[in-house]
């Protein structure tokens, strides 16, 4: 597995036309703020996987992804799939800020007819190119449509987002083993490896809670099925970047790039606790969190 320290032939590639790192943290810290208010503002949805997930979700739509806001159907657009599902309102947030839609649209969240629902939903919000929900099937959505693009001989990239424990689904390897049978190298995939998942991983004899498998356990099961692997920091924009832009230059296979995080991230007391999974904060959490994201009490 390569790591963070790619060298500087990738380093460059992944360098692009864009917001520079600097603004790249300011925007993924805004999204981190709207993450909070919404689920706070609708008493409802995932905090801890899409704070993890903000960084990797800017670099993707800010620095990465050929798309169009203002044209979300565009034929030759790359295509992503959040496979984890649950984290929405990280990619709501990311694709608000983008200008896919008005950022006051998130207070919809979740709302019964909202374009915004808790899951993805392809057929409500233009933009999105899968719906996802159950773990384990975005992927294999992501296959699917990377192998079609091939079979066209069209040029966009699909990536896919997945999370660590997500990646206990066989579906995920069913999906993987196809992946490298049919040589799709359109199709980049990224793990969120917050090492948490929804209740938590058992106890070990020190009584202190680890994940199934480590991260170079994880590269080596994708690398069985045939994948290239790559591993970098998550909340580091250039190690995220570089990793992106070597898993670019990857031929003849698909790449997957698994990205160091942490649950809760930006937000003190919510990080590495897996009671945030779901836990909507309440009004004086609420404020703890906006001001360790730097807003200041109204």
């Amino acid at each position: 597995m390569r790591d963070s320290l790619l060298s500087e032939e990738f380093k460059l590639a992944a360098v692009e036309a864009g917001p520079n790192v600097k603004e790249l943290t300011e925007i993924a810290r805004q999204v981190r703020v709207a993450v909070v208010r919404t689920v706070a503002g609708a008493h409802g949805g995932h905090i801890g996987g899409p704070l993890s997930a903000a960084d990797l979700l800017v670099a993707l739509y800010f620095r990465v992804l050929r798309v169009r806001p203002s044209e979300p159907n565009w034929p030759d657009r790359d295509r992503f799939v959040l496979s984890k599902g649950h984290s929405s309102v990280a990619l709501y947030a990311t694709m608000a800020l983008r200008g896919f839609f008005a950022p006051e649209e998130l207070s919809t969240f979740d709302a019964i007819d909202s374009r915004l629902q808790g899951h993805p939903d392809m057929t409500s919000l233009p933009g999105l190119d899968m719906s996802t929900g159950s773990l384990g099937l975005g992927i294999a959505a992501a296959v699917g449509i990377a192998l079609g693009l091939k079979l066209d001989h069209r040029s966009p990239r699909v990536y896919v987002m997945l999370g660590d424990g997500e990646c206990q689904e066989g579906s995920v390897w069913e999906a993987a083993d196809s992946a490298a049978r049919y040589k799709l190298d359109n199709l980049i995939a990224i793990v969120d490896f917050n090492q948490l998942q929804q209740y938590g991983w058992p106890e070990d004899a020190s009584n202190r809670r680890r994940a199934p498998f480590v991260i170079s356990e994880l590269g080596a099961r994708w690398r069985a099925f045939g994948w290239e692997t790559f591993e970098v920091d998550g909340h580091d924009f250039g190690s995220i970047l570089a990793g992106l832009g070597a898993a670019h230059s990857v031929e003849g296979r698909p790449a997957v790039v698994l990205a160091r995080t942490v649950k809760g991230k930006g937000v003190p007391f919510m990080e590495g606790d897996f009671t945030w999974h779901a836990r909507v904060p309440n009004t004086e959490e609420t404020q703890a969190a906006l001001a360790a994201l730097g807003v200041e009490a109204p």
